[in-house]
């Protein structure tokens, strides 16, 4: 990805929409039914190609696939992975901990069983258990991903181009372990699984965008945890993302965190603060993180004391997929100047709050909130930039009034000095007169033959020594 050293630039988290047609081939597909494999392939590149151009029309400098070829951001993983199988599930037998609003749920229960809970596992039927060694067994629909991408890029500029995938923690959520000594061990398997995909996705030559809402959002899931508790439960995770990213450089990695980012009360949120510290532990150049919603809007204001890592860059979630609304392009502005004036305008780009293409009411709302995003990037630049040309031009103006000044007042004492120099020289000649007299009058007084005395130059400023 290029940096921009003369403007902000835009991106987005990942998700964008797809056609109708598209969706039912791609589930068909993930689901074992009978579907035309030719149709889905030649749709499927046909559709990168478009979303990537749809992007670049809206203003997006740093595109992606728009992971047109996945069922979602964490689910798609099933159909990469082997050492698991379906079973079916018994009465009782859900675990609340699955669930990413189970905090939100203990409050406002009747919301809940109007609503459904938050990307919960809670197929009425089947869930997913891991009982044997688990395998990357994804290269087939990942080379596709990467040849579908690669083409779709041929002929256009962008400032950068990203894939997405999946952390092991968030998979973790979805997948019981039934094999594996230990949760440590089971999350390790995991790693070794997903880096396959991690430094295939490098070596094709894109960056790798990791999606980790698993870092903030199991705080939900496990209602009995204290901070310091969960804050070790996070670590062992980012040990477990670390270890799985240890060959890429951390400038080729963007990590993506949210809480979850499902339309609920979000009250129990872990608040920012209390994991920032982890989250820029990860190995990345580049941090995603939801703030444009009503729950983490306000968390701007954690960046007063907390430092991101040297040599990276912030990308807040300016729009977000809570409303339908069309955030104003000043809005966006306010948001990217408020975060430039903590880390630095050079290290922030604007971004979303999560995958808003399947989030919002109409794919028309998703476009129109990226060129709400780009015109607010815009903005800000033009207030960023040009207040700093404004600071430089104010500094140049002082520099040069404090120049004179230094002149004024320096002009008397040079003068005196002058006249000093030119007075000890008369008296060491007893030839020359005193004070000023007509040039007959000298002429007569001094002897005939003899040369008038040479009175010396005044000096530079540079050559005079200190009073």
């Amino acid at each position: 990805m290029k940096r921009n050293p003369d403007r902000i630039l835009v991106t987005h988290a990942g998700a964008l929409p797809r056609s109708e047609e598209l969706r039912d081939l791609i589930f068909a597909r993930a689901d074992g039914k009978p579907y035309d494999a030719a149709a889905l392939s030649a749709m499927l590149r046909r559709d990168v190609a478009a979303v990537v151009k749809k992007q670049i029309a809206c203003g997006i400098d740093v595109v992606n696939d728009g992971e047109l070829g996945k069922t979602n951001f964490t689910n798609y993983v099933r159909e990469r992975v082997s050492g698991f199988e379906h079973r079916e599930r018994t009465p009782g037998e859900y675990r609340t901990q699955h669930s990413i609003s189970a905090r939100d749920e203990m409050e406002f229960a009747e919301y809940f069983k109007q609503v459904g809970g938050g990307f919960r596992n809670r197929s009425p039927r089947l869930h997913l258990v891991c009982n044997q060694e688990l395998r990357y067994v994804g290269q087939a629909a990942l080379d596709e991903d990467l040849a579908n991408f690669r083409a779709a890029l041929e002929g256009v500029d962008v400032a950068g181009a990203f894939l997405n995938a999946n952390t092991p923690g968030t998979i973790e959520h979805w997948l019981s372990n039934e094999h594996y000594p230990d949760e440590e061990a089971f999350l390790y398997a995991i790693a070794e699984c997903m880096r396959v995909e991690y430094n295939a996705i490098v070596a094709a030559g894109f960056d790798l965008h990791v999606d980790n809402p698993d870092l903030p959002d199991a705080w939900q899931m496990y209602p009995d945890m204290t901070v310091a508790e969960y804050r070790d439960y996070a670590k062992l995770r980012v040990a477990v993302l670390n270890h799985a990213l240890r060959d890429i450089p951390r400038e080729k990695v963007t990590l993506h965190c949210c809480w979850g980012s499902f339309h609920g009360p979000h009250k129990f949120d872990i608040p920012l603060e209390h994991i920032a510290d982890i989250i820029f532990s990860v190995k990345a150049g580049r941090y995603s993180i939801e703030a444009s919603n009503p729950a983490h809007e306000h968390e701007w204001s954690v960046f007063k004391d907390v430092k991101i890592p040297d040599g990276a860059m912030l990308i807040p979630g300016v729009v977000g997929h809570c409303t339908n609304f069309i955030e104003n392009p000043r809005l966006v502005a306010e948001r990217l100047e408020r975060y430039a004036n903590l880390v630095g305008k050079e290290n922030v780009m604007a971004g979303t709050d999560c995958g808003i293409g399947p989030r919002v009411g109409h794919e028309n709302i998703c476009w129109a909130k990226f060129e709400s995003m780009r015109d607010g990037a815009k903005l800000a630049t033009s207030a960023l930039w040009r207040r700093n040309a404004h600071a430089e031009r104010e500094r140049t103006a002082h520099a040069h009034r404090s120049r004179h000044a230094v002149r004024r007042l320096a002009a008397p004492l040079l003068a005196t000095r002058c006249a000093l120099e030119r007075a000890a020289a008369v008296r060491t000649d007893p030839n020359q007169t005193h004070g000023r007299r007509s040039g007959a009058l000298s002429r007569r007084r001094r002897p005939a033959g003899t040369a008038r005395p040479h009175l010396p130059a005044p000096r530079r400023r540079s050559q005079l020594r200190p009073l």
